[in-house]
């Protein structure tokens, strides 16, 4: 019986898949990093006011990590849904979650007008957007992985990875306008409002474009072979096996990957959040510098960190994911002592070159990522393993990121111990990377790969005598031979 393949898209379609995946990440990373900079810039007098204002930070920074929380729930509940109904589907799903609890955020009464349910609702409100991104990232990031060419997988995969600092300048820009038209009062009252309320323009055009793509290829040349499985099995009269949930064999049987993706997501993620969100917090409370420097030089590094990512991907494609990926880690280890030493200089261009530098040795780890987790994973259960590796890391690394950055400032009043934290992930990072296996050029529609095995080589049940011939390795992400 042969298999169904997926006819290659052209590649209009596959800039249309990309474009796609990219603009509802960014929507998503727009809305997810407005908190982030909303907590560190105004949400601590908002809604947690009458504390010490680094006792309030750390309380905003609180519910900034309460999204975190729930990154793994989403990324179990899309993941098992995106393995079942599809990529496309439930990437609209999560579109419309985030932008809606973002539009709410801009609506919400403070403590001065309804008292503690003010911070309950932002909570809850933070949560839904927690939700809505943990299934966001790895939809996203496979459409294109499994649309585009093993060749040049990791160049386009990388794309959607460009959302991060295309909602992070977006989010930061939108900010500085606001803080330099307005005066500080006027932003505490009413302008910080602005920003959460646009995103509900920014889904329509999302929504509008994502929804005007196919789902993936691949995903579709697995439906039909288990499909033909099937049919072959009621003609035949074989016993049928039960295809089990996605999740159950990322667990039995891909528990290796999964631990490989969460120790590679360490330092990737600890670091850009203490770049990004603690960054707002060291360089005003403990540098001297005005606020608006800061949302500056973030702005303008984002900006060299979105064209950087691409070509860290396109890097991946010659050289592997492992050696690019290993380029950052260590970078960013090395880096960590001179990025605070230049900020604590005081001036703007020691800053911005301080967040720049931080954020072009993040991409080298970010940009592979994303083809690096694919290609871990067999097409059936692609979506849990590659979510549930990548989010369930973020609970330890970002999700605390600032919260241990700004209680590590307040208990020893200066950087050492967070740079020591930031290399301590780096470290972690770089021993996941070495224990990995290569997985450039693997065949995300080959239908009996093992991933993970690290050949790349096909086998199958029938020759090692084993009862039901449709538990393929894609069909129902079960490892062939049994291991």
């Amino acid at each position: 019986m042969s298999s169904p393949t997926a006819a290659p898209p052209t590649p209009a379609h596959l800039k249309r898949v990309v474009a796609a995946s990219l603009v509802g990440t960014t929507i998503e990373w727009y809305d997810f990093f407005l908190y982030g900079s909303a907590a560190a810039l105004v949400f601590n007098r908002l809604f947690f006011p009458g504390s010490d204002p680094l006792v309030g930070t750390l309380l905003s920074f609180l519910t900034y990590a309460v999204g975190f929380a729930a990154r793994p729930l989403g990324a179990l509940v899309f993941g098992h849904y995106g393995d079942r109904l599809g990529r496309k589907r439930l990437l609209v799903l999560s579109l419309l979650l985030m932008g809606g609890a973002t539009f709410a955020i801009g609506l919400l009464p403070t403590h001065a007008t309804i008292g503690s349910a003010a911070p309950v609702l932002l909570t809850v409100l933070r949560l839904v957007q927690g939700f809505a991104l943990g299934g966001e990232w790895g939809g996203a990031v496979l459409l294109v992985s499994e649309h585009g060419d093993a060749e040049r997988r990791g160049f386009w995969a990388s794309w959607p990875q460009t959302g991060a600092p295309a909602g992070q300048l977006l989010a930061t820009g939108v900010l500085a306008a606001l803080t330099a038209l307005l005066s500080d009062a006027a932003f505490t009252s009413w302008g910080w409002r602005v920003p959460f309320l646009l995103s509900g323009v920014l889904v329509l055009v999302g929504l509008w474009i994502r929804l005007s793509v196919d789902e993936s290829p691949v995903f579709k040349a697995a439906l039909e072979r288990a499909e033909a499985r099937r049919a072959e099995a009621a003609r035949t009269g074989a016993r049928a096996v039960a295809e089990r949930t996605p999740l159950v064999d990322v667990v039995r049987y891909h528990w290796r990957e999964v631990l490989v993706a969460m120790g590679a997501r360490m330092a990737e993620n600890i670091s850009y959040y203490v770049i990004t969100a603690f960054i707002l917090v060291y360089a005003t409370t403990h540098a001297g510098l005005s606020r608006q420097s800061a949302l500056n030089a973030v702005l303008l590094a984002s900006a060299v960190h979105f064209v950087v990512i691409p070509l860290w991907g396109a890097l991946s494609d010659r050289v592997g994911r492992r050696p690019v990926y290993l380029v950052g880690a260590v970078g960013m280890g090395a880096w960590m002592f001179p990025f605070f030493a230049l900020i604590d200089r005081g001036g703007f261009g020691s800053l911005l070159l301080a967040v720049t530098v931080g954020l072009v040795l993040h991409g080298a780890m970010y940009a592979p990522q994303a083809a690096f987790f694919a290609e871990m994973f067999a097409t059936r259960m692609r979506y849990s393993g590659a979510s549930i590796g990548a989010q369930f890391a973020s609970v330890a690394a970002g999700a605390p990121a600032p919260l241990i950055a700004t209680a590590l400032l307040a208990e020893y009043g200066g950087s050492t111990p967070i740079s020591l934290y930031v290399i301590a992930s780096a470290l972690l990072t770089v021993v996941a990377v070495v224990c990995a296996r290569e997985t450039r050029s693997r065949d995300l529609g080959e239908q009996d790969a093992v991933p993970g095995e690290g050949q790349g080589e096909t086998k199958s049940k029938e020759a090692e005598g084993v009862e039901g011939v449709e538990a393929e390795a894609e069909g129902r992400g079960r490892p062939v031979g049994g291991r």
